[in-house]
């Protein structure tokens, strides 16, 4: 298993997307633009961040989500695979949404059980 310390934090988005995130610090992005392509892209970006063993966590839109929901299965039911990755929400507006309900149900989703804090 890898060490946990230090690990990068990796993007996978469209140009506002990663531009965000770089301003936050992320230096591992990869900028697609919606094209007849695109689920190619995502997969080859996302299996490259997946052979970096330098990324602990990656970020990718919920909506392409559905472009590798393949690999994303294999990696929810390998429970040895290290690197977490994080559906994100598609557009910088706010929605009502319970927080509190969707990561509940998100960590269920990740790791097979609840957790209460």
């Amino acid at each position: 298993m890898t060490h946990m310390h230090g690990l990068d934090v990796a993007i996978i988005g469209n140009k506002d997307q990663t531009s965000l995130m770089r301003m936050a610090g992320v230096n591992k992005y990869r900028t697609i633009d919606s094209d007849a392509d695109i689920a190619d892209k995502i997969r080859k970006a996302l299996n490259d961040f997946l052979n970096d063993t330098s990324v602990g966590i990656i970020m990718i839109p919920q909506p392409w989500a559905i472009h590798v929901a393949d690999i994303l299965e294999r990696i929810r039911k390998n429970k040895r695979i290290s690197t977490v990755i994080v559906e994100i929400p598609p557009d910088f507006k706010a929605e009502p949404l319970d927080v509190k309900a969707y990561y509940k149900a998100y960590t269920k989703r990740l790791i097979g059980f609840n957790v209460e804090i």
